[in-house]
């Protein structure tokens, strides 16, 4: 029983638990964000394609 109480009175786990969180949080963000900053530099390019070849015509 004493073990118990030692381990449920313990927070270093509780600190471990929230520093995971927050880092899958954070990758989660960056992931999205990369996703969307790659669709749009991917269109950026295309008009930019788009235009250098109709000019050589």
């Amino acid at each position: 029983m004493h073990l118990v109480r030692k381990f449920l009175a313990d927070r270093q786990g509780a600190t471990a638990i929230e520093y995971g969180l927050l880092a899958a949080i954070m990758g989660a963000a960056l992931i999205g964000g990369f996703g969307m900053f790659s669709g749009s530099l991917q269109n950026m390019f295309g008009t930019i394609e788009t235009n250098v070849t109709g000019a050589g015509n």
